[in-house]
């Protein structure tokens, strides 16, 4: 039954007019309408997700990742959606110091100030405890953590010239679910550096208020990408990591998408240093699911 304030607003517009207003606000809450952002590893699994929510929402979004050709065709994939956001991709190997140079130098080349950045690109590497290597741990703590720090430091002032008291810049580290549960499944060091994002994340937040930045991670559980591809890439597989979930599937596009266009935009200027759990539940469950079934 409507209320007297919903009669009213009836009598006072047409159908369309109410959806028009419904539109303006939630566009005035999510909307990423002339916001420029960088995705790390936005070619692939969550970071294209992220992507694609940030282009269909309005902004102009630097995809980078070691394969730029990979940048390169995803970006055109998302501008012929014809939205008025658009993408432009191109090389970027944070696993370096070079590479990572490189990246910065390629960002400033295309905008003097930069609105979001989201931290996606990593690696993983699984081993027997018995076999796992200094190499894999150094590789994997460099690419998840040292990147992130050092990647976000150098592009600070492009973050601090995006943003304003009333609409902060954004940062988005993506950890993961293995960040919080005591569990490696074999990937010592990908659940030790994603813990250590977690950490950074909240270090960050803490320092960057005073600079009108915010800072907030995603901690996600199985996502169809190339790193979980052993698990989710088949129909099967993915109904089997799905069942091991307490909600009974694995993420959806349209889970980092929702999270996403709430951190960055207009209605998440006032959040940060928080933890997002998108797992289904996986972090708070006692129960003995397995993070990915034996895939044998």
């Amino acid at each position: 039954m409507l209320s007297t304030a919903q009669t009213m607003i009836r009598l006072l517009y047409s159908q369309a007019e109410l959806q028009w207003l419904d539109m303006t606000y939630l566009n005035s809450l999510f909307s990423l309408e002339g916001k420029t952002a960088l995705v790390t590893g936005g070619a692939t699994g969550i970071g294209r997700m992220m992507a694609e929510a940030m282009v269909r929402s309005g902004a102009k979004v630097m995809i980078a990742s070691r394969k730029g050709e990979a940048c390169k065709a995803v970006a055109e994939q998302l501008n012929a959606f014809g939205v008025s956001g658009n993408a432009e991709g191109f090389a970027g190997d944070l696993s370096s110091q070079e590479g990572l140079a490189n990246l910065v130098e390629e960002v400033k080349s295309r905008t003097d100030k930069l609105h979001i950045l989201a931290n996606n690109a990593g690696a993983t590497w699984g081993e027997e405890f018995e076999k796992f290597p200094r190499m894999a741990w150094d590789k994997i703590m460099n690419v998840n953590v040292t990147s992130i720090f050092e990647l976000t430091r150098d592009l600070t002032p492009l973050l601090e010239a995006a943003s304003s008291d009333d609409d902060p810049a954004r940062v988005i580290n993506t950890a993961s679910v293995m960040g919080i549960v005591p569990i490696a499944d074999g990937a010592y060091s990908y659940s030790v550096s994603k813990a250590a994002v977690i950490h950074l994340t909240k270090i960050l937040a803490n320092e960057f208020t005073k600079r009108r930045i915010t800072v907030n991670a995603f901690a996600p559980g199985p996502f169809p990408s190339k790193m979980t591809a052993f698990a989710t890439a088949s129909e099967e597989g993915a109904a089997n990591t799905g069942a091991m979930n307490p909600m009974g599937r694995i993420g959806r596009a349209e889970d980092i998408a929702a999270a996403t266009l709430f951190l960055c935009g207009y209605g998440g200027s006032y959040v940060t240093g928080t933890v997002l759990p998108l797992d289904g539940g996986y972090a708070v469950s006692t129960g003995d699911a397995e993070l990915f079934p034996d895939m044998g």
